[in-house]
């Protein structure tokens, strides 16, 4: 986790990774929705990545490296 003393950033770290996984499964919901033919997914795959690196930009601002992401 951080290397911060405050326990509040640990919480933050962990509902910032939950979101991450949620992001991450629904991109894959949507890209098997595009191969499956659904030409809106695209455009919902392309937000929900970038959400997803938005979210990966958070965690390693609050100190989660790049080791600490995949889990």
């Amino acid at each position: 986790m951080s290397t911060d003393p405050d326990p509040r950033l640990d919480t933050i770290v962990a509902a910032l990774r939950a979101v991450e996984e949620q992001l991450r499964d629904a991109a894959y919901d949507a890209l098997r929705d595009r191969v499956d033919g659904d030409d809106a997914a695209a455009a919902t795959e392309r937000r929900l990545l970038q959400a997803r690196r938005a979210v990966e930009r958070a965690l390693r601002a609050l100190g989660a490296g790049p080791d600490e992401l995949v889990e």
